[in-house]
């Protein structure tokens, strides 16, 4: 039983990594600062794939541990239940997180939008002036 509390308490703490880069990538696309946005997701899923691995070995512990599941003493069901329970807790603010970084991404990704199709227009306008000819076809006095 103490192999699965140490396992749980391991998937905890790289939950505990995800969560603080996230909390300091949060503020850096709080104030438009995308610079590190590839270096944030591949650390992301690095973390996301140790605790793939710990998964699979509190997986396989289960598989091949069934007998000892009626031995379990009040102390271990109550550090698994702690373990687990943090996790919930840790998960649910990660999630919380993920909303506020997909928001942030979102915004400046509109902003970007808008900041394009100004651009566009100011374009048309300019090749409109270059060639006589402003916005739907009209001269620059008006007529066709």
């Amino acid at each position: 039983m103490n192999k699965i509390i140490d396992l749980l308490t391991e998937k905890n703490t790289y939950l505990e990594k995800f969560y603080s880069l996230n909390e300091t990538e949060v503020l850096n696309f709080m104030d438009s600062n995308f610079d590190g946005l590839e270096r944030f997701y591949e650390s992301r899923d690095a973390i996301l794939n140790m605790i793939r691995i710990v998964d699979e070995k509190i997986e396989e512990f289960n598989k091949t541990d069934v007998s000892s599941a009626e031995k379990i003493c009040d102390s271990d069901k109550k550090a698994v239940l702690e373990a687990l329970a943090f996790k919930d807790e840790i998960v649910q603010r990660i999630l919380a997180q993920d909303l506020q970084i997909l928001s942030c991404i979102e915004n400046e990704k509109s902003m970007i939008i808008k900041e394009l199709r100004s651009t566009q227009v100011a374009k048309k306008a300019i090749n409109g002036y270059k060639t006589g000819r402003g916005p739907k076809g009209k001269t620059i006095d008006g007529s066709y």
